[in-house]
Protein backbone atom coordinates (compact mmCIF):
# COMPACT_ATOMS: atom_id res chain seq x y z
CA UNK A 1 0.00 0.00 0.00
CA UNK A 2 3.05 1.95 0.03
CA UNK A 3 3.00 4.09 -2.74
CA UNK A 4 -1.12 4.40 -2.77
CA UNK A 5 -1.08 5.37 0.41
CA UNK A 6 1.97 7.94 -0.05
CA UNK A 7 0.08 9.18 -2.91
CA UNK A 8 -3.52 9.65 -1.62
CA UNK A 9 -2.52 11.22 2.06
CA UNK A 10 -0.22 13.66 -0.58
CA UNK A 11 -3.77 14.37 -2.47
CA UNK A 12 -5.80 14.99 0.49
CA UNK A 13 -3.28 17.19 2.03
CA UNK A 14 -3.03 15.24 5.07
CA UNK A 15 1.21 15.08 4.42
CA UNK A 16 3.79 17.54 2.63
CA UNK A 17 5.97 16.04 -0.18
CA UNK A 18 9.30 16.37 2.00
CA UNK A 19 7.23 14.28 4.93
CA UNK A 20 6.85 11.69 2.32
CA UNK A 21 10.43 11.53 0.97
CA UNK A 22 11.78 11.55 4.62
CA UNK A 23 8.66 8.50 5.81
CA UNK A 24 9.79 6.63 2.65
CA UNK A 25 13.67 7.07 3.49
CA UNK A 26 13.06 5.74 7.18
CA UNK A 27 10.77 3.05 5.78
CA UNK A 28 13.12 1.76 3.16
CA UNK A 29 15.67 1.60 6.82
CA UNK A 30 13.06 -0.55 9.13
CA UNK A 31 11.09 -2.34 6.76
CA UNK A 32 7.75 -1.15 8.44
CA UNK A 33 5.08 -0.16 6.32
CA UNK A 34 4.75 3.45 5.28
CA UNK A 35 1.67 4.44 7.41
CA UNK A 36 3.07 3.11 10.51
CA UNK A 37 6.69 4.56 9.94
CA UNK A 38 4.38 8.09 9.42
CA UNK A 39 2.58 7.55 12.94
CA UNK A 40 6.06 6.66 14.47
CA UNK A 41 7.65 9.52 13.31
CA UNK A 42 5.08 12.05 14.47
CA UNK A 43 4.20 12.84 10.86
CA UNK A 44 0.36 11.89 11.04
CA UNK A 45 -1.85 11.20 14.26
CA UNK A 46 -2.32 7.00 13.99
CA UNK A 47 -5.86 7.25 14.71
CA UNK A 48 -6.57 9.77 12.37
CA UNK A 49 -5.23 7.59 9.96
CA UNK A 50 -7.12 4.66 10.22
CA UNK A 51 -10.09 6.67 10.07
CA UNK A 52 -8.84 7.64 6.99
CA UNK A 53 -8.37 4.53 5.41
CA UNK A 54 -11.37 3.33 6.49
CA UNK A 55 -13.37 6.31 4.97
CA UNK A 56 -11.46 6.29 1.42
CA UNK A 57 -11.82 1.92 1.34
CA UNK A 58 -15.71 1.60 3.36
CA UNK A 59 -14.26 -0.56 5.65
CA UNK A 60 -15.27 -0.09 9.19
CA UNK A 61 -12.58 0.60 11.79
CA UNK A 62 -12.01 -1.00 14.95
CA UNK A 63 -10.10 -0.27 18.39
CA UNK A 64 -8.35 -3.41 18.73
CA UNK A 65 -6.91 -2.10 22.69
CA UNK A 66 -11.07 -1.98 23.75
CA UNK A 67 -12.32 -5.25 21.82
CA UNK A 68 -12.38 -8.29 23.40
CA UNK A 69 -10.60 -11.49 21.16
CA UNK A 70 -10.97 -15.26 21.54
CA UNK A 71 -7.91 -16.80 21.52
CA UNK A 72 -9.09 -19.70 19.87
CA UNK A 73 -10.44 -17.05 16.76
CA UNK A 74 -6.86 -15.64 16.84
CA UNK A 75 -5.10 -19.46 16.50
CA UNK A 76 -7.22 -19.24 13.19
CA UNK A 77 -5.21 -17.65 10.81
CA UNK A 78 -1.40 -19.01 10.94
CA UNK A 79 1.05 -16.76 13.17
CA UNK A 80 3.60 -16.37 10.02
CA UNK A 81 0.56 -15.48 7.70
CA UNK A 82 -1.06 -13.08 10.22
CA UNK A 83 2.29 -11.48 11.14
CA UNK A 84 3.98 -10.98 7.28
CA UNK A 85 0.50 -9.10 6.30
CA UNK A 86 -0.51 -7.55 9.83
CA UNK A 87 -3.77 -9.47 9.92
CA UNK A 88 -5.65 -10.32 13.18
CA UNK A 89 -8.83 -12.72 13.13
CA UNK A 90 -11.13 -10.85 15.95
CA UNK A 91 -14.31 -12.85 15.37
CA UNK A 92 -16.60 -15.39 13.63
CA UNK A 93 -19.88 -15.47 12.50
CA UNK A 94 -21.12 -18.52 10.60
CA UNK A 95 -18.73 -19.27 7.48
CA UNK A 96 -17.37 -15.34 7.96
CA UNK A 97 -14.10 -14.96 9.61
CA UNK A 98 -14.10 -11.05 10.49
CA UNK A 99 -10.46 -9.91 11.01
CA UNK A 100 -8.56 -6.57 11.16
CA UNK A 101 -5.81 -5.32 8.94
CA UNK A 102 -3.93 -2.12 8.37
CA UNK A 103 -4.04 -2.64 4.68
CA UNK A 104 -7.86 -3.31 3.18
CA UNK A 105 -6.59 -2.77 -0.39
CA UNK A 106 -4.07 -5.77 -0.29
CA UNK A 107 -5.27 -8.22 -2.52
CA UNK A 108 -2.62 -10.43 -2.32
CA UNK A 109 -3.17 -10.67 1.62
CA UNK A 110 -6.77 -11.03 1.32
CA UNK A 111 -6.09 -14.16 -1.33
CA UNK A 112 -3.79 -15.93 0.72
CA UNK A 113 -6.31 -15.72 4.07
CA UNK A 114 -8.31 -17.64 1.54
CA UNK A 115 -6.46 -19.92 0.46
CA UNK A 116 -4.85 -20.46 4.27
CA UNK A 117 -7.67 -20.70 5.81
CA UNK A 118 -10.44 -22.72 3.74
CA UNK A 119 -14.29 -22.79 4.74
CA UNK A 120 -14.40 -18.97 5.64
CA UNK A 121 -15.61 -16.02 4.21
CA UNK A 122 -12.96 -13.08 4.80
CA UNK A 123 -14.87 -9.84 6.46
CA UNK A 124 -12.28 -6.85 6.25
CA UNK A 125 -11.82 -4.38 9.10
CA UNK A 126 -9.16 -1.37 9.52
CA UNK A 127 -7.08 -1.65 12.54
CA UNK A 128 -3.95 0.58 13.28
CA UNK A 129 -0.47 -1.02 12.59
CA UNK A 130 1.01 -0.59 16.46
CA UNK A 131 -2.61 -1.92 17.36
CA UNK A 132 -2.76 -5.13 15.40
CA UNK A 133 0.90 -5.49 16.10
CA UNK A 134 0.62 -5.34 20.22
CA UNK A 135 -2.40 -8.00 19.55
CA UNK A 136 -0.14 -10.42 17.95
CA UNK A 137 2.09 -10.31 20.31
CA UNK A 138 -0.35 -10.68 23.22
CA UNK A 139 -2.12 -13.36 21.72
CA UNK A 140 0.55 -15.30 19.88
CA UNK A 141 3.71 -16.73 21.52
CA UNK A 142 6.23 -14.25 22.11
CA UNK A 143 9.83 -14.75 20.63
CA UNK A 144 12.17 -15.24 23.81
CA UNK A 145 13.86 -12.49 24.91
CA UNK A 146 17.85 -12.73 25.99
CA UNK A 147 16.80 -12.32 29.66
CA UNK A 148 14.16 -14.25 30.00
CA UNK A 149 16.81 -17.69 29.37
CA UNK A 150 19.38 -16.20 30.98
CA UNK A 151 16.99 -16.24 34.59
CA UNK A 152 14.33 -19.15 33.49
CA UNK A 153 17.26 -22.00 32.43
CA UNK A 154 18.04 -24.63 34.59
CA UNK A 155 21.36 -26.19 32.77
CA UNK A 156 22.65 -29.10 34.87
CA UNK A 157 21.27 -31.85 32.19
CA UNK A 158 23.43 -30.84 29.45
CA UNK A 159 26.83 -30.78 28.69
CA UNK A 160 29.22 -30.62 25.62
CA UNK A 161 32.46 -32.85 24.79
CA UNK A 162 35.01 -31.33 21.90
CA UNK A 163 36.15 -35.15 21.69
CA UNK A 164 34.42 -37.10 18.74
CA UNK A 165 34.43 -40.48 20.41
CA UNK A 166 33.70 -39.72 23.89
CA UNK A 167 30.99 -37.44 25.43
CA UNK A 168 32.91 -36.23 28.01
CA UNK A 169 31.70 -33.24 30.81
CA UNK A 170 34.06 -30.87 30.30
CA UNK A 171 32.46 -27.51 31.88
CA UNK A 172 30.56 -27.41 35.10
CA UNK A 173 27.51 -25.72 33.35
CA UNK A 174 25.81 -23.95 36.94
CA UNK A 175 29.39 -22.16 37.63
CA UNK A 176 29.77 -21.27 33.82
CA UNK A 177 26.35 -19.64 33.96
CA UNK A 178 27.43 -17.32 36.87
CA UNK A 179 30.57 -16.58 35.17
CA UNK A 180 29.73 -16.23 31.46
CA UNK A 181 25.71 -15.60 30.73
CA UNK A 182 26.38 -16.53 27.06
CA UNK A 183 27.29 -19.69 27.89
CA UNK A 184 24.28 -20.24 29.66
CA UNK A 185 22.31 -19.06 26.54
CA UNK A 186 24.21 -20.77 23.88
CA UNK A 187 23.56 -24.36 26.15
CA UNK A 188 19.55 -23.00 26.68
CA UNK A 189 19.82 -22.44 22.99
CA UNK A 190 21.02 -26.07 22.10
CA UNK A 191 18.65 -27.55 24.48
CA UNK A 192 15.71 -25.57 23.56
CA UNK A 193 16.00 -26.62 20.06
CA UNK A 194 16.09 -30.65 21.23
CA UNK A 195 13.10 -30.37 23.35
CA UNK A 196 10.89 -28.91 20.77
CA UNK A 197 11.80 -31.43 18.05
CA UNK A 198 13.65 -28.35 15.86
CA UNK A 199 16.14 -30.01 12.88
CA UNK A 200 17.75 -26.71 12.11
CA UNK A 201 19.02 -23.87 14.45
CA UNK A 202 19.70 -20.30 12.66
CA UNK A 203 21.44 -17.94 14.03
CA UNK A 204 21.55 -14.88 11.99
CA UNK A 205 23.59 -11.59 12.45
CA UNK A 206 21.69 -8.42 10.50
CA UNK A 207 22.30 -4.56 10.95
CA UNK A 208 20.01 -3.47 13.49
CA UNK A 209 18.95 -7.10 15.02
CA UNK A 210 20.20 -10.60 15.73
CA UNK A 211 17.56 -13.21 15.54
CA UNK A 212 17.87 -17.24 16.24
CA UNK A 213 15.28 -19.26 14.26
CA UNK A 214 14.25 -22.94 14.65
CA UNK A 215 13.22 -25.27 11.77
CA UNK A 216 10.76 -27.28 13.25
CA UNK A 217 8.85 -29.85 11.33
CA UNK A 218 10.53 -27.75 7.96
CA UNK A 219 9.44 -24.62 8.76
CA UNK A 220 11.17 -21.70 10.23
CA UNK A 221 9.97 -20.17 13.68
CA UNK A 222 11.38 -16.90 15.35
CA UNK A 223 12.88 -18.08 18.88
CA UNK A 224 14.97 -16.20 20.17
CA UNK A 225 16.06 -12.60 19.92
CA UNK A 226 19.30 -11.77 21.62
CA UNK A 227 20.79 -7.85 22.23
CA UNK A 228 22.39 -7.36 18.91
CA UNK A 229 25.43 -6.34 21.14
CA UNK A 230 25.87 -9.72 22.15
CA UNK A 231 26.13 -11.46 18.98
CA UNK A 232 29.70 -12.06 18.34
CA UNK A 233 29.92 -13.13 21.75
CA UNK A 234 27.47 -15.75 20.87
CA UNK A 235 28.90 -16.75 17.56
CA UNK A 236 32.44 -16.88 19.43
CA UNK A 237 30.70 -19.46 21.52
CA UNK A 238 29.16 -21.33 19.04
CA UNK A 239 32.44 -21.68 17.31
CA UNK A 240 34.58 -22.66 20.50
CA UNK A 241 32.04 -25.86 21.36
CA UNK A 242 32.97 -26.59 17.29
CA UNK A 243 36.24 -26.44 17.71
CA UNK A 244 36.62 -23.70 15.06
CA UNK A 245 39.02 -20.62 14.56
CA UNK A 246 37.03 -18.04 16.26
CA UNK A 247 39.80 -15.18 15.03
CA UNK A 248 38.87 -16.24 11.41
CA UNK A 249 36.04 -14.38 10.39
CA UNK A 250 36.22 -14.32 6.54
CA UNK A 251 36.08 -17.88 5.14
CA UNK A 252 33.18 -19.91 5.96
CA UNK A 253 33.64 -23.08 8.41
CA UNK A 254 32.09 -26.61 9.18
CA UNK A 255 32.61 -28.21 12.36
CA UNK A 256 30.73 -30.41 14.83
CA UNK A 257 29.30 -30.39 18.32
CA UNK A 258 28.47 -33.53 20.51
CA UNK A 259 26.22 -33.04 23.36
CA UNK A 260 25.01 -35.35 26.31
CA UNK A 261 21.42 -34.41 27.39
CA UNK A 262 20.22 -36.03 30.39
CA UNK A 263 22.10 -39.07 31.62
CA UNK A 264 21.45 -41.65 28.29
CA UNK A 265 20.85 -39.20 24.94
CA UNK A 266 23.28 -38.03 23.12
CA UNK A 267 22.76 -35.59 20.38
CA UNK A 268 24.82 -34.55 17.02
CA UNK A 269 25.14 -31.07 15.86
CA UNK A 270 26.77 -30.60 12.34
CA UNK A 271 27.95 -26.54 12.45
CA UNK A 272 28.27 -24.15 9.33
CA UNK A 273 29.18 -20.67 9.84
CA UNK A 274 29.30 -18.21 6.72
CA UNK A 275 30.39 -14.72 6.71
CA UNK A 276 27.41 -12.69 5.83
CA UNK A 277 27.42 -8.51 5.73
CA UNK A 278 26.77 -7.54 9.26
CA UNK A 279 28.83 -10.70 10.74
CA UNK A 280 28.81 -14.27 10.69
CA UNK A 281 25.54 -16.84 10.24
CA UNK A 282 25.46 -19.89 12.04
CA UNK A 283 23.54 -22.89 11.51
CA UNK A 284 23.34 -26.00 13.46
CA UNK A 285 21.90 -29.54 11.80
CA UNK A 286 20.89 -31.65 14.74
CA UNK A 287 20.76 -35.30 14.25
CA UNK A 288 19.46 -37.27 16.60
CA UNK A 289 20.11 -40.93 17.18
CA UNK A 290 16.57 -41.43 19.19
CA UNK A 291 14.64 -40.00 16.37
CA UNK A 292 16.17 -41.62 13.20
CA UNK A 293 12.89 -43.87 11.96
CA UNK A 294 14.23 -47.00 10.46
CA UNK A 295 10.95 -48.90 10.39
CA UNK A 296 9.90 -48.55 6.93
CA UNK A 297 6.40 -48.92 7.37
CA UNK A 298 6.01 -46.22 9.48
CA UNK A 299 7.48 -43.67 6.83
CA UNK A 300 4.71 -42.71 4.99
CA UNK A 301 4.92 -45.28 1.89
CA UNK A 302 1.80 -46.81 0.78
CA UNK A 303 1.34 -50.37 0.32
CA UNK A 304 2.07 -50.47 -3.46
CA UNK A 305 5.15 -47.71 -3.43
CA UNK A 306 6.21 -49.75 -0.34
CA UNK A 307 6.17 -53.09 -1.81
CA UNK A 308 7.98 -51.65 -5.31
CA UNK A 309 10.77 -49.44 -2.95
CA UNK A 310 11.90 -53.66 -0.89
CA UNK A 311 11.49 -55.11 -4.19
CA UNK A 312 14.11 -53.29 -5.44
CA UNK A 313 16.26 -53.32 -3.11
CA UNK A 314 16.39 -56.88 -2.54
CA UNK A 315 17.32 -57.63 -6.12
CA UNK A 316 21.09 -59.00 -6.40
CA UNK A 317 22.09 -56.09 -8.01
CA UNK A 318 21.42 -52.68 -9.75
CA UNK A 319 20.68 -49.08 -8.41
CA UNK A 320 17.92 -47.70 -6.63
CA UNK A 321 18.29 -44.12 -6.46
CA UNK A 322 16.16 -41.35 -3.81
CA UNK A 323 15.48 -37.83 -5.18
CA UNK A 324 14.74 -34.63 -3.57
CA UNK A 325 16.14 -31.13 -2.26
CA UNK A 326 17.95 -30.90 0.94
CA UNK A 327 15.83 -31.77 4.07
CA UNK A 328 13.56 -33.83 2.05
CA UNK A 329 14.06 -37.12 4.28
CA UNK A 330 16.23 -39.27 1.22
CA UNK A 331 19.24 -39.99 4.34
CA UNK A 332 16.78 -41.84 5.87
CA UNK A 333 14.84 -43.65 3.85
CA UNK A 334 18.65 -45.30 2.63
CA UNK A 335 19.15 -46.25 6.04
CA UNK A 336 15.78 -47.44 7.00
CA UNK A 337 16.84 -49.45 3.33
CA UNK A 338 20.34 -50.23 5.04
CA UNK A 339 18.94 -51.10 8.10
CA UNK A 340 16.71 -53.82 6.53
CA UNK A 341 19.29 -55.21 4.86
CA UNK A 342 21.67 -55.71 7.13
CA UNK A 343 22.30 -59.21 7.40
CA UNK A 344 25.34 -61.43 8.80
CA UNK A 345 25.91 -62.56 5.19
CA UNK A 346 26.02 -59.46 3.55
CA UNK A 347 28.79 -56.95 2.94
CA UNK A 348 28.05 -53.26 3.07
CA UNK A 349 29.95 -50.27 2.63
CA UNK A 350 28.82 -46.48 2.37
CA UNK A 351 30.39 -43.10 1.22
CA UNK A 352 28.84 -40.26 2.76
CA UNK A 353 29.41 -36.50 3.47
CA UNK A 354 29.06 -36.50 6.28
CA UNK A 355 28.16 -39.42 8.13
CA UNK A 356 25.08 -38.90 9.83
CA UNK A 357 24.24 -41.88 12.29
CA UNK A 358 26.42 -44.68 12.99
CA UNK A 359 24.73 -47.97 11.59
CA UNK A 360 26.66 -51.13 13.56
CA UNK A 361 27.38 -53.82 11.17
CA UNK A 362 27.52 -51.40 8.33
CA UNK A 363 31.23 -49.75 6.97
CA UNK A 364 30.51 -45.99 6.39
CA UNK A 365 33.51 -43.53 5.13
CA UNK A 366 33.49 -39.93 5.98
CA UNK A 367 34.15 -38.23 2.53
CA UNK A 368 37.29 -36.03 2.54
CA UNK A 369 37.62 -33.88 -0.45
CA UNK A 370 40.26 -31.87 0.80
CA UNK A 371 42.36 -34.74 0.85
CA UNK A 372 41.12 -36.34 -2.43
CA UNK A 373 38.77 -38.61 -0.49
CA UNK A 374 35.47 -38.00 -2.63
CA UNK A 375 32.90 -40.31 -3.85
CA UNK A 376 34.74 -41.56 -6.79
CA UNK A 377 37.76 -42.93 -5.02
CA UNK A 378 35.26 -44.14 -2.21
CA UNK A 379 33.81 -46.72 -4.67
CA UNK A 380 36.67 -47.38 -6.21
CA UNK A 381 38.39 -48.19 -3.06
CA UNK A 382 34.68 -50.16 -2.04
CA UNK A 383 34.94 -52.51 -5.14
CA UNK A 384 38.01 -53.82 -3.91
CA UNK A 385 36.85 -55.00 -0.41
CA UNK A 386 34.52 -57.58 -1.84
CA UNK A 387 30.90 -55.79 -1.41
CA UNK A 388 27.69 -56.81 -2.07
CA UNK A 389 25.53 -53.55 -1.18
CA UNK A 390 27.23 -50.33 -1.77
CA UNK A 391 25.66 -46.55 -0.51
CA UNK A 392 26.97 -43.54 -2.42
CA UNK A 393 25.44 -40.57 -0.22
CA UNK A 394 25.02 -38.43 -3.76
CA UNK A 395 25.72 -38.59 -7.33
CA UNK A 396 27.20 -35.69 -8.55
CA UNK A 397 29.20 -35.96 -11.48
CA UNK A 398 29.82 -38.19 -14.64
CA UNK A 399 33.07 -40.17 -12.93
CA UNK A 400 30.73 -41.11 -9.73
CA UNK A 401 27.76 -42.12 -11.83
CA UNK A 402 29.86 -44.10 -14.36
CA UNK A 403 31.24 -46.09 -11.40
CA UNK A 404 28.40 -46.60 -9.78
CA UNK A 405 26.41 -47.82 -13.06
CA UNK A 406 29.10 -49.90 -13.53
CA UNK A 407 28.81 -51.57 -9.89
CA UNK A 408 25.33 -52.23 -10.41
CA UNK A 409 26.28 -53.93 -13.59
CA UNK A 410 29.01 -55.71 -12.30
CA UNK A 411 26.92 -57.66 -9.35
CA UNK A 412 26.56 -54.95 -7.14
CA UNK A 413 23.31 -53.33 -5.43
CA UNK A 414 23.97 -49.89 -5.23
CA UNK A 415 21.42 -47.02 -3.40
CA UNK A 416 22.47 -43.49 -3.97
CA UNK A 417 20.47 -40.19 -4.15
CA UNK A 418 20.42 -36.92 -6.61
CA UNK A 419 18.92 -33.54 -6.46
CA UNK A 420 15.90 -33.72 -8.83
CA UNK A 421 12.57 -32.79 -8.85
CA UNK A 422 10.15 -35.63 -9.76
CA UNK A 423 11.45 -39.15 -10.65
CA UNK A 424 10.83 -39.16 -14.30
CA UNK A 425 13.62 -36.30 -14.59
CA UNK A 426 16.11 -38.31 -12.97
CA UNK A 427 16.73 -39.98 -16.02
CA UNK A 428 17.63 -36.66 -17.79
CA UNK A 429 19.95 -35.61 -15.07
CA UNK A 430 22.36 -38.82 -15.59
CA UNK A 431 22.12 -38.54 -18.94
CA UNK A 432 23.42 -34.72 -19.06
CA UNK A 433 25.98 -35.87 -16.58
CA UNK A 434 27.51 -38.15 -19.77
CA UNK A 435 26.14 -41.43 -18.98
CA UNK A 436 25.15 -43.32 -21.82
CA UNK A 437 20.93 -44.52 -22.64
CA UNK A 438 21.85 -47.94 -22.43
CA UNK A 439 23.71 -48.15 -19.20
CA UNK A 440 21.26 -46.07 -17.62
CA UNK A 441 18.22 -48.84 -18.61
CA UNK A 442 20.92 -51.48 -18.13
CA UNK A 443 21.43 -50.21 -14.49
CA UNK A 444 18.61 -48.59 -12.60
CA UNK A 445 16.02 -51.01 -10.94
CA UNK A 446 13.97 -47.64 -9.45
CA UNK A 447 13.46 -44.49 -8.62
CA UNK A 448 12.10 -42.54 -5.54
CA UNK A 449 11.16 -39.39 -5.49
CA UNK A 450 10.32 -37.91 -2.05
CA UNK A 451 8.71 -34.79 0.02
CA UNK A 452 8.53 -34.05 3.89
CA UNK A 453 5.01 -33.06 4.80
CA UNK A 454 3.79 -31.85 8.51
CA UNK A 455 1.20 -34.08 9.44
CA UNK A 456 -2.03 -32.58 11.86
CA UNK A 457 -1.47 -32.46 15.26
CA UNK A 458 -3.57 -35.05 16.69
CA UNK A 459 -4.24 -33.21 19.65
CA UNK A 460 -6.52 -30.86 17.73
CA UNK A 461 -7.35 -31.93 14.74
CA UNK A 462 -10.96 -31.83 13.80
CA UNK A 463 -12.70 -32.00 10.62
CA UNK A 464 -13.95 -29.23 8.47
CA UNK A 465 -16.35 -29.15 5.52
CA UNK A 466 -14.29 -30.44 1.92
CA UNK A 467 -13.72 -27.75 0.03
CA UNK A 468 -14.43 -29.18 -3.30
CA UNK A 469 -12.66 -26.68 -5.72
CA UNK A 470 -9.67 -26.82 -3.85
CA UNK A 471 -9.28 -30.82 -3.90
CA UNK A 472 -10.28 -30.74 -7.45
CA UNK A 473 -7.48 -28.02 -8.15
CA UNK A 474 -5.04 -30.40 -6.52
CA UNK A 475 -5.94 -33.40 -8.89
CA UNK A 476 -8.02 -35.42 -7.21
CA UNK A 477 -10.96 -37.29 -9.44
CA UNK A 478 -14.39 -36.06 -10.16
CA UNK A 479 -15.51 -39.95 -9.04
CA UNK A 480 -14.20 -39.32 -5.74
CA UNK A 481 -14.58 -35.66 -4.94
CA UNK A 482 -18.24 -36.71 -4.66
CA UNK A 483 -17.73 -39.66 -1.98
CA UNK A 484 -15.24 -36.74 0.08
CA UNK A 485 -17.47 -35.14 2.54
CA UNK A 486 -14.62 -34.02 4.84
CA UNK A 487 -10.86 -33.25 5.24
CA UNK A 488 -9.15 -32.11 8.34
CA UNK A 489 -7.45 -29.71 9.95
CA UNK A 490 -5.76 -28.70 13.20
CA UNK A 491 -6.87 -25.99 15.54
CA UNK A 492 -3.66 -25.05 17.13
CA UNK A 493 -3.08 -26.01 20.78
CA UNK A 494 -0.44 -26.07 23.11
CA UNK A 495 0.83 -29.34 22.33
CA UNK A 496 1.72 -27.92 18.39
CA UNK A 497 2.53 -24.52 19.62
CA UNK A 498 -0.40 -23.48 18.02
CA UNK A 499 0.39 -24.44 14.37
CA UNK A 500 -2.07 -26.97 13.62
CA UNK A 501 0.88 -29.48 12.93
CA UNK A 502 2.63 -31.88 14.73
CA UNK A 503 5.98 -34.01 13.43
CA UNK A 504 6.06 -35.09 9.34
CA UNK A 505 4.85 -37.55 7.10
CA UNK A 506 6.93 -38.42 3.76
CA UNK A 507 5.00 -38.42 -0.06
CA UNK A 508 6.46 -40.87 -2.62
CA UNK A 509 6.92 -41.34 -6.22
CA UNK A 510 7.66 -44.34 -7.11
CA UNK A 511 9.00 -45.10 -10.79
CA UNK A 512 10.03 -48.57 -11.43
CA UNK A 513 11.63 -48.93 -14.53
CA UNK A 514 9.05 -50.92 -16.61
CA UNK A 515 10.77 -52.44 -20.09
CA UNK A 516 7.86 -49.71 -21.41
CA UNK A 517 10.02 -46.73 -19.97
CA UNK A 518 13.55 -48.04 -21.22
CA UNK A 519 12.26 -47.80 -24.49
CA UNK A 520 11.49 -44.45 -24.54
CA UNK A 521 14.57 -43.70 -22.51
CA UNK A 522 16.80 -45.20 -25.34
CA UNK A 523 14.35 -43.06 -27.88
CA UNK A 524 15.42 -40.35 -26.05
CA UNK A 525 12.32 -39.46 -24.59
CA UNK A 526 11.58 -36.44 -22.90
CA UNK A 527 11.40 -36.05 -19.09
CA UNK A 528 7.34 -35.05 -19.53
CA UNK A 529 7.00 -38.50 -21.86
CA UNK A 530 8.85 -40.63 -19.49
CA UNK A 531 6.16 -39.10 -16.77
CA UNK A 532 3.26 -38.93 -18.59
CA UNK A 533 3.88 -43.01 -19.86
CA UNK A 534 5.12 -43.78 -15.83
CA UNK A 535 1.88 -42.61 -14.39
CA UNK A 536 -0.26 -44.61 -17.17
CA UNK A 537 1.85 -47.79 -15.99
CA UNK A 538 0.33 -46.92 -12.23
CA UNK A 539 3.03 -44.55 -10.77
CA UNK A 540 1.73 -42.14 -8.11
CA UNK A 541 3.24 -38.84 -8.40
CA UNK A 542 4.09 -36.89 -5.23
CA UNK A 543 1.02 -35.05 -5.76
CA UNK A 544 -1.30 -37.80 -5.78
CA UNK A 545 0.65 -39.20 -2.45
CA UNK A 546 -0.35 -36.10 -1.20
CA UNK A 547 -3.75 -36.10 -2.07
CA UNK A 548 -4.05 -39.45 -0.64
CA UNK A 549 -2.73 -38.18 2.43
CA UNK A 550 -5.28 -35.78 2.59
CA UNK A 551 -7.96 -38.16 2.12
CA UNK A 552 -6.66 -40.27 4.86
CA UNK A 553 -6.84 -37.30 7.33
CA UNK A 554 -2.78 -37.03 8.01
CA UNK A 555 -1.85 -33.66 6.26
CA UNK A 556 -3.76 -30.23 4.77
CA UNK A 557 -3.94 -29.04 1.27
CA UNK A 558 -1.73 -26.24 2.21
CA UNK A 559 1.12 -28.83 3.03
CA UNK A 560 0.81 -30.73 0.06
CA UNK A 561 0.40 -27.35 -1.58
CA UNK A 562 3.76 -26.43 -0.15
CA UNK A 563 5.82 -29.05 -0.83
CA UNK A 564 4.64 -30.58 -4.49
CA UNK A 565 4.43 -29.29 -7.73
CA UNK A 566 1.34 -29.88 -9.79
CA UNK A 567 1.32 -32.53 -12.24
Amino acid sequence: MSSRLGDILLRESLITPSQLRDAQDEQRKSGKRLGYTLAKMGLIDESNLTGFIASHYGVPPVDLSHTDIDPDVVKIIPENIARRHMVIAINRAGSSLIVAMADPSDINAIDELNFSVPGYKMEVMVAADTAIEDALNRYYAPAVTFDETIFEFEDEEIAFSDNEDDAINVLDLEKASEEAPVIKYVNYMLLSAIKKGASDIHIEPYEKFFRVRFRIDGVLHEEMKPPARMKNAIISRVKIMSNLDIAERRLPQDGRIKLKVGKNREMDFRVSVLPTLFGEKIVLRLLDKGNLQLDMTKLGFETEALSLFKKAIYQPYGMVLVTGPTGSGKTTTLYSALSELNKIDSNISTAEDPVEFNLPGINQVQIHDDIGLDFAASLRSFLRQDPDIIMVGEIRDFETAEIAVKAALTGHLVLSTLHTNDAPSTINRLLNMGVEPFLVTASVNLILAQRLARKICSECREPIPAPKEALAELGMPQSELAEIKHIYKGRGCRVCNNTGYKGRIALYEVMWAYDELKDLIIQGASGAELKAAAIKLGMRTLRMSGVQKIVEGVTTIEEVTRVTASD
